[in-house]
């Protein structure tokens, strides 16, 4: 079986592998703060380091559960959006890894110790320490990325089941052969039942 065959299992798979690694990684610790005066450890989760990881993750469910359902032309705009996404959140996960910014912890340290402000922050933060969370979310944003790409190459050429009708002289219809139901309502037109 050729990619073209196989785009839209492996499109579909990617999309709701990669969103859902973004939805849980959201939920757990990305960033570890260890303070400088010697209290307890505070932990940044990833919807804290990255706000906007949990929404687009959400996004990315969607336009994968969506990709089975909408015509070619869709196919190819959801895919450009995903690759996106991907390109928008591995980077900022790269950044976050590469460089943790002390903006990335702001919040949630002031949430734990009420204390704010640059100067403030600066005495209580020892160092900021990434756990393995990221590197799992830049992983799932390759295969988000990859998942993409093969919806751009391929989404015009996906089939599944169903039955293409035509109209002949007298009015009744006849069976034709496969119809690619996934671009039924494009063929709405063309005397096809995506029903059947």
């Amino acid at each position: 079986m050729d990619l073209a065959r196989r785009g839209r299992s492996i499109a579909v798979s990617g999309f709701l592998l990669g969103g859902a690694v973004g939805i849980i990684a959201s939920t757990q610790t990305w960033l570890t703060v260890q303070r400088a005066d010697a209290g307890a450890d505070i932990f940044v989760p990833g919807a804290s380091a990255l706000p906007l990881l949990a929404p687009l993750s959400l996004a990315v469910l969607a336009l994968g559960a969506a990709l089975s359902l909408t015509g070619s032309v869709l196919r190819l705009i959801f895919g450009a959006l995903a690759g996106a996404v991907a390109i928008l959140m591995g980077w900022s996960t790269l950044q976050l890894l590469l460089s943790s910014p002390v903006s990335a912890v702001a919040s949630t340290v002031t949430d734990a110790t009420g204390i704010a402000g640059a100067a403030g922050l600066a005495d209580v933060i020892g160092a900021i320490v990434p756990t393995a969370w990221p590197v799992i979310a830049l992983v799932g944003w390759a295969i988000l990325l990859i998942a993409a790409v093969v919806v751009v190459l391929t989404g015009r050429t996906w089939k599944s089941g169903g039955r293409r009708y035509r109209t002949d002289a007298g009015a009744a219809r006849v069976a034709e052969g496969p119809v690619d139901a996934v671009d039924s309502w494009d063929d709405l037109s063309r005397g096809t039942d995506p029903t059947r």
